[in-house]
């Protein structure tokens, strides 16, 4: 049996990868061990390199020592690329958002977004079999 497929906004990458939150340990095992299968489209991935090249990023990547590379080698090493997603019938309030909900949407997979414009989508998205929350 595949195991649930989970879609993760940026903001919880950075946290996972970069940032060693106490919040996304949980994750960050279920990822390792395999407990979930993470669903990512090529543009999430590119914008995971654009958000890594950010001024304010930069210097915390310096902290933890690591490198867009780093962060970059363990996305490629856990998520499973697939198509983007058509649109979905819900939408998402910020446009940059919306990739995350189709993907989620199309593959019935849980959401993980701090982002109140997900967040806030919880009830519809729950009616069409998605999850939304803020960490497993």
């Amino acid at each position: 049996m595949d195991s649930p497929a989970v879609v993760i906004d940026t903001n919880i990458v950075l946290d996972a990868f970069i940032f060693n939150d106490s919040a996304a340990k949980p994750l960050n095992h279920a990822l390792e061990s395999g407990q979930l299968r993470w669903l990512a489209t090529p543009p999430m991935r590119d914008e995971l390199q654009r958000v890594l090249g950010y001024k304010k990023i930069i210097p915390r990547l310096a902290f933890y020592k690591l490198s867009p590379a780093d962060v970059m080698a363990r996305f490629d090493r856990h998520a499973q690329l697939v198509p983007v997603a058509p649109k979905a019938t819900v939408t998402c309030g910020d446009a940059d958002d919306q990739k995350f909900i189709d993907l989620a949407v199309a593959h019935k997979a849980m959401v993980l977004s701090k982002d109140n414009a997900i967040i806030c989508m919880s009830k519809r998205l729950l009616a069409l079999g998605v999850v939304a929350r803020v960490a497993i």
